[in-house]
């Protein structure tokens, strides 16, 4: 079942992963089956993912996410708000996060 996301929402980690860095790349890891993709479990963030991944801490709306990462990266706020949306999206899916 494919779940909408909600800007003015707020979503928090699964307990379920756990999240590294390892030799310069930032990972999720799921620690327990049915989470992620059977042929991807692993799941690779880029710098901008991993600044949204720290973020999503389930007290701040992803707008409020969006507005915090204004300051951190040359973007207009819609398309920060675009690319937030569409990595939560791949992360619910994933059941990564849930909203809070």
């Amino acid at each position: 079942m494919e779940q909408e996301v909600a800007i003015d929402c707020s979503y928090i980690a699964s307990e379920d992963v756990v999240a590294r860095e390892i030799e310069g790349e930032f990972i999720l890891v799921p620690l327990t089956s049915g989470i992620g993709d059977m042929e991807d479990e692993i799941y690779t963030l880029n710098k901008t993912g991993r600044a949204i991944w720290e973020k999503l801490d389930g007290k701040k709306s992803l707008r409020e996410v969006a507005e915090a990462l204004k300051t951190e990266f040359d973007a207009q706020p819609g398309e920060i708000e675009q690319d937030i949306a569409g990595l939560v999206k791949v992360l619910l899916e994933r059941k990564m996060v849930a909203r809070a």
